[in-house]
């Protein structure tokens, strides 16, 4: 696994389906579930389509708060005075 992969998970959107435009991070277990049964898309929406379907399964979606957090605050600021 990439770790850049998980920085993605909480900025890159579902470009299709019914989901299109929610963040992949976001999905429902069910809909990633599905994927796992039928088939992940190729390339790498696929590729983090089925890391969030490991980490959603797992119970491990706590792993992404700290990145949640970074990807939420604007360019440049800095939490240091």
């Amino acid at each position: 696994m990439n770790p850049r992969d998980l920085e993605l998970l909480v900025t890159r959107e579902m470009p299709f389906g019914m989901h299109k435009g929610r963040i992949i991070a976001d999905l429902p277990g069910n809909y990633l579930n599905w994927f796992a049964r039928k088939g992940f898309p190729p390339g790498e929406i696929g590729r983090l389509l089925a890391l969030m379907q490991e980490i959603d399964h797992n119970g491990l979606a706590d792993i992404l708060t700290p990145l949640r957090q970074r990807a939420s605050k604007p360019p440049g600021r800095s939490d240091q005075a």
